[in-house]
């Protein structure tokens, strides 16, 4: 029975994790390019400041299967 509860949390993990990143992207982006429509002239400084997030946001879903893979064959 701890098998199955420790592959349940490993999914639960990588998909809420998944799902977070997936939110956070595409609010992201179409706030992105609200602004790039709002203000053309501010563009470049905002794609430098969006990839530089979408880093952070992409981090979070690598820390959860890094967590995730710690759980399922450590553990």
């Amino acid at each position: 029975m701890p098998e199955a509860i420790k592959f349940i949390a490993v999914a639960l993990l990588i998909g809420f994790g998944a799902i977070g990143t997936a939110i956070g992207f595409g609010n992201m982006g179409g706030k992105f390019l609200e602004a790039c429509a709002r203000q053309p002239e501010l563009a470049p400084s905002l794609q430098v400041k969006m990839f530089i997030l979408a880093g952070l946001i992409d981090a979070v879903a690598m820390i959860g299967v890094g967590i995730a893979m710690v759980l399922l064959f450590v553990l």
